[in-house]
């Protein structure tokens, strides 16, 4: 009996229900593939993957493969269809059974259904949800449909009914005559059609993808500096890597799990000091929940133009504004440093991301979707239902009953006093053209 754990945003060992189902096979083997939907270009004309994130994502397979390795668990890795590689898998290997994470988006469900399609009935298809911190069979809700659209009605439910479920131990050493020789090679960048990015010395996210990486991150912003005792102080700063937790890349690919964290923070509340800062970065995991249960309420509404409110605007698209946004050529300056600091690193402080969309969407009334298509090709840290939701969120089209506008004049005077973060980017630029 042999089964396969189709890996996707779930690139760990530890804490994977998928793989520890898997795992009372007597052969397991591990599959991953750069499906061609993700570097080519979207319905906005950007690529889906750019440069930054496939780099991250790189070198996470690689720490994968090696972590599998370690239990005598092969990671086949293919470019392409997914449907045609994993069919081919099947009936090589006589896999009965294909564990995965259960994924309900647009690029991920057309893609499953291509795989299903394709391998037939030659293998079972078992998914779980994996990418939650409250697991929807504990979440106070009978229906998705019961998901409330204010954020703060949702959490304060769930803080008071759920309890986030125990992080699972993969310890189950395959025997080597089990192991399946894997002669398949992960791809580098120009395989992917994209080009190395060149090395910023200014970036906030100076970090590699992987497990190993992921845990080498909590240790050092919770246990070695206790960066963690201040986050909530922190958390909308735009220099440095430590003015917030940047663990967002790895639980975006799933390097590492929501329930993982918070079972940190947990230990760190009793071992080293319990505060405000401390629960918010529960918080802040707590809003991510809540834009992938929005998404399962809503499914595709998220990426309508009329959002999930079906609030019509009179909604613009001026490419050559598009490009001047894009390229931090706006009159706005601190717009300009936080696009160009995108542009160069492939990440963006939490706080920017709030005012370039506002201002996008709000000043210069702009087709949204736009900005969350550059976003998702951009983006290190990337999430399908962070950055989709946000981007509603911020346009007016999504779940903020208030509708707001960031004065971006105001949050510079505020969030960048100095111009310290200006300067940085702007270097040669004028602030006021």
């Amino acid at each position: 009996m042999t089964s396969l754990v189709w890996f996707r945003n779930d690139l760990r060992v530890q804490d994977n229900i998928s793989l520890l189902k898997a795992s009372k096979a007597e052969k397991v083997i591990g599959v991953y593939c750069f499906d061609t939907l993700y570097f080519e270009k979207g319905e906005f004309g950007f690529k889906k993957t750019e440069s930054f994130r496939a780099k991250f994502l790189i070198e996470s397979v690689k720490e994968l493969r090696e972590n599998l390795k370690k239990f005598n668990i092969p990671l086949f890795v293919y470019v392409g269809k997914s449907s045609e590689h994993i069919a081919q898998l099947v009936k090589k290997h006589e896999i009965d059974t294909i564990y995965l994470q259960k994924e309900w988006t647009r690029d991920e469900v057309f893609i499953s259904d291509s795989v299903k399609r394709e391998v037939g009935e030659a293998a079972q298809f078992k998914e779980c949800y994996d990418q939650f911190l409250f697991h929807p069979e504990d979440i106070p809700y009978s229906e998705f449909e019961d998901i409330p659209k204010v954020f703060t009605e949702f959490r304060k439910k769930c803080e008071k009914y759920c309890k986030v479920r125990p992080e699972v131990t993969f310890e189950k050493h395959f025997p080597m005559t089990n192991y399946v020789e894997n002669h398949t090679k992960i791809p580098s960048l120009t395989d992917l059609g994209l080009s190395e990015p060149i090395p910023d010395s200014r970036t906030a996210f100076p970090f590699k993808g992987g497990e190993i990486q992921a845990a080498k991150r909590i240790e050092n912003y919770f246990w070695e500096t206790k960066k963690l005792a201040f986050y909530k102080k922190t958390r909308n700063g735009l220099l440095g890597t430590d003015y917030s937790s940047k663990l967002s890349a790895w639980l975006a690919n799933g390097s590492i799990s929501a329930r993982t964290i918070y079972w940190e923070v947990k230990k760190f509340e009793k071992e080293i000091k319990k505060n405000e800062d401390t629960y918010w970065l529960v918080f802040e995991l707590i809003w991510r929940d809540f834009f992938k249960y929005v998404s399962l309420k809503h499914g595709p509404k998220i990426f309508r133009l009329d959002g999930i409110l079906d609030k019509e605007y009179d909604w613009q698209l001026d490419k050559s504004l598009l490009d001047q946004w894009m390229l931090g050529n706006t009159p706005d300056a601190f717009v300009n440093a936080n696009m160009k600091e995108l542009e160069k690193t492939g990440w963006m402080s939490n706080r920017g991301r709030q005012n370039v969309a506002s201002f996008w969407a709000k000043e210069l009334e702009q087709d949204w979707r736009y900005g969350a298509a550059y976003f998702e090709s951009m983006l290190i840290d990337y999430d399908v239902h962070s950055n989709w939701g946000n981007w509603m969120y911020n346009s007016g089209v999504g779940n903020d009953p208030r509708d707001r506008k960031f004065n971006t004049k105001l949050q510079a005077e505020r969030y960048d006093p100095n111009g310290k973060f200006q300067k940085q980017w702007l270097q040669g630029c004028l602030f006021d053209q």
